[in-house]
């Protein structure tokens, strides 16, 4: 498994969507999360799936967050490497971590934190060095509008199915999920989308045209091959 995370981290997220759709998966791009400060870096880990549902005034208190199931006891939950991913149902107003609990999550070796929800305490986010990608900030605390109800368990983020061990990529352009039975897959075909491409854009700075280029025809796949075996 980890030699497919290192091809992946070669991979964009733009390759995978289109990668996936080979096997008819439209919905693996979560709308929302971006990340907090871009840094041109793709990050790949394991899902560690966080569920929130609306407030509910008897169990969203600041007197929650010290009960076994809370965020904190998620976080001391996480396995070093994962990556962390929050469904908050696209809620805004509220932030669901800031900056102490991202820097446990940093301490422990987690990957990333995704959500399509918002982060509170921005400045100290960034400072604790934990790679962010959410839908915004937001001052108040999570329990203005959002109830944490449990961990590791099938969630919706961003609109899209995410199960614990799923594989998540992450990069400038949001973060994708890859179904766990489809890692090699993705990696395989991900890396030679990814070759395929570089040769089109020499073809494309030599002036060639894109009809048959790509997608390629039987005539450009042979000049692919041809380059291919040389460059091997």
């Amino acid at each position: 498994m980890n030699a497919a995370f290192e091809v992946l981290k070669h991979v964009t997220t733009a390759t995978i969507t289109t990668v996936l759709l080979q096997k008819g998966i439209r919905k693996c791009w979560m709308k929302g999360p971006k990340p907090l400060v871009p840094t041109g870096i793709r990050l790949v880990g394991p899902a560690f799936t966080m569920r929130f549902v609306p407030a509910r005034e008897d169990l969203a208190t600041p007197e929650s967050w010290a009960k076994p199931v809370s965020t904190r006891g998620a976080i001391e939950e996480m396995p070093e490497g994962c990556i962390a991913v929050g469904d908050a149902m696209g809620i805004t107003t509220c932030g669901i971590f800031g900056d102490i609990l991202t820097a446990r999550m940093f301490r422990r070796n987690v990957t990333a934190l995704v959500t399509d929800g918002a982060m509170r305490d921005k400045t100290g986010v960034i400072a604790s060095k934990l790679p962010v990608w959410c839908d915004g900030v937001s001052s108040p605390a999570s329990v203005n509008g959002l109830t944490f109800v449990g961990w590791q368990e099938p969630i919706g983020c961003g609109g899209c199915a995410i199960f614990p061990g799923d594989i998540i990529v992450a990069d400038d352009d949001g973060a994708v999920v890859i179904p766990q039975n489809l890692l090699e897959f993705v990696a395989h075909e991900g890396a030679e989308h990814e070759l395929y491409e570089s040769w089109v854009v020499s073809e494309v700075e030599k002036g060639v045209k894109l009809p048959g280029l790509y997608p390629a025809n039987d005539e450009a796949k042979a000049r692919y091959a041809a380059w291919r075996k040389q460059r091997d």
